[in-house]
């Protein structure tokens, strides 16, 4: 039934977002015309120029004025088609990007991996949303929608024009190191009606976005930035759960598609290829099963997942070869601009073939109107990329993804006014949710455990906290990335499953996951927040107070007992 109902909800929101995407042109459509403009800025281009369109460089401001120099130099002598933008500051990028332009002939496309926005890369100056994981929870999916169209805004403003996002791996290996808490779940369904949202949102918004990782990252225990993943399954597996949010989403005008670092025998039998380099995957499967006509890129191209057994440039022939209209952040691209030439010339890759996709990269950035101009204002940057609004829809997404799990009867019952002991674990001292509660407790005391101490310490504790009438215990993981493994001493675990029994109200600021790692099952009324930042814990509180009723939906499948949609 779960399934019907998420089935016929996709199909509602692909007719919905659809009629709403009127105000500029389709992409995958507008790419694939031909265009005046496009004709005239490829008749100024060298051969090498031309290649140079389909490769994106690496761009950083926190790294010194030397760095930027000598990024600009590149552009400058290579005349690339874009930048991959990382760490640094919003006015330092913005100045950035205006010197990048002026060095360039061709407007620069300018991207950036900004899942959670522009706070992805930009963390202490820029608003970060929740996490996919967390936005899997939400069952007012139009507010992902605005956060695509608040993303996209964010992008425009600061001078970008790509994300590759969303994530649309379907994260079914709760052990894996790269994708796990960025991915909308484990449910395919529940992933592509969030992944559509987001990305729809995003382009209405007049920026492109990316699907990513092809065909599927979400089953892998390696990461591909430091080591090639292994993946086993028959095409049929493949085809019926890791492709089905491609596929639909392709269906559905998706703009770009990023391939991932992976080696599939099932889908190429040659030798440690990667997926991103495969044609049979990026030309025969993607292009020609799929029927996908919009932008493929690679992941990155300096990862070792793709450079470890395809060394010395051999990768980035590979990739244009097999199919791809960018290259992103190859190790070395004056050499591979060099290598690409020659293999034109041997005969190993089409001129024709480099032409074309030369011309979907340009009419990308004329329907992206670079042709218009690409300078960025810097004044007031920070305040336009720190809004009221902005943090009100981030509180509201955070809202709608808190999830009442186990019974409410403890929660119905908190009373601010009874003796209450709170007990944070994870953490040495307070943080917002303890802070804002501690205001409203009329007889609190705070208990802080930060996860390493003695079974002696903590009985003494026990003891005391098991006297009161009402016990909150908050569970941190207060690294910068929530993971399905705590780091908490045996003697803590021991401790919180003695704690978390039937009058306990647990709160968990942590990946969902985590719910394996500490045994809070006995909890009277449990309730999962999915991460530890600010905007959680205030929505916590909100539950906590009775000011608002958790609708979030467990988005992942834990294990017997939580399972995928679970929830009060």
């Amino acid at each position: 039934m779960i399934k019907k109902i998420l089935f016929v909800g996709l199909c509602t929101l692909l007719f919905a977002t659809n009629l709403l995407a009127q105000k500029k042109p389709d992409f995958v459509s507008f790419i694939n015309q031909q265009h005046a403009w496009v004709d005239s800025v490829f008749q100024t281009l060298s051969p090498k120029e031309k290649i140079g369109q389909l490769f994106l460089v690496r761009a950083h401001t926190n790294l010194g004025q030397k760095y930027i120099d000598s990024v600009k130099q590149i552009i400058a002598n290579e005349q690339l088609g874009g930048l991959v933008v990382f760490q640094g500051g919003p006015v330092r990028h913005a100045n950035m990007f205006n010197q990048y332009q002026q060095v360039s002939k061709v407007p620069l496309l300018i991207t950036f991996d900004g899942e959670w926005g522009l706070g992805m890369r930009l963390a202490d100056s820029t608003v970060s949303f929740p996490y996919q994981m967390t936005l899997g929870a939400i069952q007012n999916n139009s507010l992902i929608y605005d956060m695509g169209r608040q993303v996209a805004r964010d992008f425009l403003r600061i001078g970008m024009h790509f994300n590759f996002a969303p994530v649309v791996d379907i994260n079914n290996n709760p052990k894996n190191p790269v994708i796990n808490f960025r991915s909308f779940g484990d449910n395919k369904e529940n992933v592509t009606i969030k992944a559509k949202a987001y990305m729809d949102g995003m382009v209405d918004g007049g920026i492109l976005a990316s699907l990513k990782h092809f065909p599927g990252h979400g089953d892998t225990d390696v990461d591909s930035h430091y080591d090639l993943p292994l993946l086993t399954f028959d095409k049929k597996r493949l085809e019926s759960l890791e492709i089905f949010p491609f596929r639909e989403l392709i269906k559905a005008g998706a703009p770009s598609v990023m391939v991932a670092h992976m080696n599939i025998p099932s889908l190429d039998d040659t030798p440690n290829i990667p997926s991103s380099i495969s044609k049979k995957v990026v030309t025969d499967l993607l292009r020609n099963e799929l029927g996908f006509r919009g932008l493929t890129v690679t992941d990155a191209m300096d990862m070792k997942g793709v450079k470890k057994f395809f060394p010395n440039g051999e990768a980035d022939v590979m990739a244009i070869e097999a199919g791809h209209d960018l290259l992103e952040i190859s190790e070395n691209s004056e050499r591979a601009i060099a290598l690409i030439e020659k293999s034109i010339a041997a005969g190993r890759l089409s001129q024709a073939d480099i032409d074309h996709r030369v011309k979907r990269v340009l009419a990308s950035k004329l329907w992206l109107g670079l042709n218009k101009g690409t300078h960025v204002n810097s004044n007031y940057l920070y305040e336009d990329l720190n809004t009221a609004s902005e943090q009100s829809l981030v509180q509201r997404l955070a809202d709608a993804s808190v999830t009442l799990l186990n019974a409410d009867r403890v929660l119905k019952r908190f009373d601010t006014k009874k003796e209450t002991a709170v007990v944070s674990v994870g953490i040495a001292q307070a943080q917002d949710f303890e802070i804002g509660l501690s205001n409203q407790l009329t007889n609190g005391k705070n208990f802080f455990i930060k996860g390493d101490e003695s079974e002696e310490q903590l009985n003494i504790l026990l003891k005391e906290v098991k006297d009161f009438k009402q016990i909150v215990l908050a569970i941190h993981d207060n690294r910068s990335r929530p993971r399905s493994e705590l780091t908490f001493n045996e003697a803590t675990k021991a401790f919180v499953h003695e704690l978390a029994g039937k009058r306990t109200l647990t709160v968990m600021f942590t990946n969902p996951y985590a719910l394996n790692a500490v045994d809070v099952h006995r909890s009277g009324s449990l309730i999962m927040c999915y991460q530890n930042e600010s905007f959680m814990q205030k929505a916590a509180l909100k539950v906590l107070l009775k000011q608002l009723k958790a609708t979030g939906k467990l988005p992942v499948t834990i294990s017997k007992r939580y399972e995928f949609s679970d929830g009060k």
